[in-house]
């Protein structure tokens, strides 16, 4: 799988994110590393790459919490909408995915067009592009 733009230190897509929302991501990842520290890594790891912007400076089709998403999943072909939010508010059935899941960790700060490799809880590794991204209810 081919990046249009990625970050020249990790190999990954560059991610954005609003200052507020990064302590917020950055608070809820701390709390959770006793519960799970690799996750927690993971999530810290993609903030801490990310390029802030202050509010009303983030690009419109970039993920942020509350953002609604539509995905495809490159191996399988299968496209998913999602919204991404905090994890009181997740309900896999209703396609709200925690950003405090690998899904969530792998979606924040991305923007329409780019795609990015994450793990699965199986232990896969897939290929997901951005097909669309609707901001969050106001």
């Amino acid at each position: 799988m081919q990046n249009t733009a990625t970050s020249a230190t990790s190999g990954k897509p560059p991610i954005h994110l609003i200052d507020s929302e990064y302590d917020t991501i950055a608070d809820l990842a701390i709390g959770f590393e006793r519960q799970a520290p690799e996750l927690a890594k993971m999530l810290l790891d993609e903030i801490d790459r990310a390029e802030i912007h202050a509010p009303g400076t983030l690009p419109a089709d970039v993920i942020r919490l509350g953002s609604g998403v539509k995905v495809l999943d490159e191996k399988t072909g299968a496209t998913r909408q999602l919204r991404l939010v905090l994890p009181t508010e997740a309900n896999v059935e209703t396609g709200r995915v925690s950003i405090l899941t690998l899904m969530g960790a792998g979606l924040i700060g991305l923007r329409k067009g780019q795609s990015i490799d994450w793990p699965y809880p199986n232990g896969d590794s897939r290929p997901l592009k951005i097909l669309e991204v609707a901001l969050p209810a106001a």
